[in-house]
């Protein structure tokens, strides 16, 4: 990537790089079986990984590092909670979890816990019998039941009710439940899989999530990290989509201006994988002589970056938002405001702010005075220099007095 711009010659190329691209991400990741110290695997073991890892791209340290917990965990029958922001990759990983365990011949199924409506929820998880209740004109098996033996992903498990928590933390402990509408007591042999992007521990401290289920699902985390902290895969996620895009389309991309690829690597990505993969959609959807165009709108054209010292996924909300809000001179709503440059609705990003006490400065000037290395210079308040003065006021500083 150090040329001044990735020419593509011919599909057949394209198809041969990536092959070799891909091979060489997943082949370093599978011998990545310990922390510390390499360890080769036997070609039963790397074709297994290279099945494991579909569809995971990337070879950066923070990647590596997630994809060896993973080598770790998966060929018990813990339970694992996945961590990360949206669009970071957490279906991958649980079926990555899935496909290197002893169940990866079993059924792997996936319920998303905020897209089914509660009064359905119950019985999604564990089925129901004829005439349990209006409506219920036949027998349903649940998703506990039809994942026995195998592997029961369920994603966004913050947004699942306080009222089905019991019966989730009961199959966890004594694997038995009933069906709604029957006493009878089916046991069922499943790994639980859970995700979410939430703060869990925030929630149980507000009384949101039931503490035991809390727990019993936090037996081995697994934190995915968000794109902005492993930048030097986007170029590769790049590539990936670019060659899957067009293929479906019927487009021949065979120019990638490397002005586009540094734009994409300093972008912060708020929605992460998810949105790169989009964007990439909309590049190849407008793409006009086999040139790539750049597809983030000319709001963001001016990224917003964020720095390392952001070391939590609150620390780094608030460090994204607080540069926003600065390059926006405080504004939220608008073409040009902080909502717009983050890819929020407007709604959205004040509830975000109050979550996290950021608040608007008194006055509009106390953010317009500030020069643009000011705003550089915004995410987190200086520290004191050596000779022990006094740090000066950053855009930070204002928006929080």
């Amino acid at each position: 990537m150090a040329t001044e711009a990735l020419a593509i010659s011919s599909t057949e190329r394209i198809d041969g790089h990536f092959q070799r691209q891909y091979k060489e991400v997943r082949r370093g990741s599978v011998k990545v079986m310990s922390i510390d110290e390499p360890h080769t695997v036997r070609p039963d073991e790397q074709f297994k990984g290279d099945i494991a890892f579909n569809g995971i791209i990337g070879s950066s340290p923070a990647l590596k590092f997630v994809l060896a917990e993973v080598e770790r965990v998966a060929p018990t029958n813990s339970t694992v909670l996945v961590l990360g922001e949206t669009g970071t990759g957490k279906e991958l990983i649980a079926r990555a979890i899935h496909n290197l365990s002893a169940r990866c011949r079993s059924p792997f199924l996936k319920l998303n816990c905020s897209a089914i409506p509660f009064d359905l929820l119950e019985s999604e998880l564990f089925g129901h019998e004829k005439g349990a209740f209006t409506g219920a004109v036949a027998q349903k098996i649940g998703r506990f039941e039809m994942a026995d033996t195998g592997t029961l992903f369920l994603d966004e498990i913050g947004d699942l009710p306080l009222a089905l928590q019991p019966k989730l933390l009961r199959v966890l402990q004594e694997r038995e439940f009933e069906r709604l509408g029957s006493g009878r007591t089916h046991r069922i042999d499943v790994r639980l899989v859970a995700a979410t992007h939430r703060d869990l521990g925030e929630m149980v401290v507000r009384k949101q999530f039931r503490s035991d289920l809390y727990y019993r699902l936090n037996v081995f985390p697994v934190v995915l990290p968000p794109l902005r902290e492993r930048r030097g895969d986007i170029p590769q996620l790049a590539l990936h989509f670019v060659e899957v895009f067009a293929r479906r389309m019927g487009k021949r991309i065979d120019h990638i201006p490397q002005e586009i690829l540094d734009i994409f690597t300093s972008y912060p990505w708020p929605g992460n994988v998810r949105e790169l993969q989009n964007l990439i959609e909309r590049a190849i959807i407008r793409s006009e002589n086999g040139v790539l165009p750049n597809p983030l709108p000319a709001s963001q054209a001016d990224p917003i970056q964020v720095t390392g010292a952001a070391r939590t996924f609150n620390d780094s909300q608030r460090a994204v938002i607080l540069q926003a809000l600065c390059a926006a001179g405080g504004m939220i709503g608008g073409p040009r405001g902080a909502a717009a440059r983050l890819g929020l609705k407007r709604t959205t990003l004040i509830s975000k702010m109050k979550r996290l006490g950021i608040y608007r400065p008194r006055h509009q000037g106390d953010i317009n005075e500030f020069d643009k290395e000011s705003v550089k210079d915004a995410l987190f308040k200086s520290q004191a220099s050596d000779d022990g003065s006094a740090p000066a006021m950053t855009c930070q500083d204002r928006l929080l007095d």
